[in-house]
C-alpha cells in the first residue's frame, strides 16, 4: 500500500553548490525550518541531531550526497518516524530544492494537510535567507 504524499519545491537564485552546502549542515535547519524546529544540536552519535520541535523532542539524521544532490533525512519522535526524500538540483545559475512528504499512518488527513501547509513558510524563509547572501 502506498502512502499519500506531496512534493514541495522552491526555486532559489543561488548556485546549487551553495544551496546544497547550507542545507547539508543540520546546524542551519533551525534558521529556515522555523515552524518545525525550535532548536537543533549535535548528539554524541555523529549521525543524529537532537531537535526541539513544537511537538516536543525529536531526532534528525541527514543522509547527504553532494554528487547527486541528495538530502534525504530521517525524522524520529515519540509518535512517529519517517524518511523524507529531498533533492537540490541545478536550475540555470540557481537551484531547485524539492522535498517530498509521505503521510505517516498516525497522522489524520487534516493534520497532514495542516503540517504540509506550514512548509510553505519554511521554504519561503529558506529562499529569503539564501538569496540575501552577498
Amino acid at each position: 500500500m502506498t502512502a499519500r504524499s506531496l512534493t514541495k519545491t522552491v526555486s532559489i537564485d543561488r548556485p546549487v553548490e551553495e544551496v546544497f552546502a547550507f542545507l547539508a549542515d543540520p546546524a542551519n535547519w533551525s534558521k529556515w525550518a522555523v515552524v518545525n524546529i525550535k532548536s537543533i544540536e549535535p548528539t554524541e552519535d555523529p549521525d543524529w541531531w537532537a531537535m526541539t520541535t513544537p511537538m516536543g523532542p525529536a531526532r534528525l539524521r541527514l543522509r547527504a550526497d553532494a554528487e547527486h544532490g541528495v538530502l534525504d533525512h530521517d525524522y524520529l519522535d515519540d509518535t512517529a518516524s519517517w524518511r523524507v526524500p529531498a533533492r537540490v538540483v541545478p536550475n540555470g545559475d540557481g537551484a531547485e530544492f524539492m522535498i517530498t512528504f509521505h503521510q505517516p499512518p498516525t497522522f489524520s488527513d487534516q493534520f497532514f494537510d495542516d503540517q504540509i501547509a506550514l512548509v510553505d513558510t519554511e521554504l519561503s524563509t529558506l529562499k529569503s535567507i539564501l538569496e540575501a547572501r552577498p
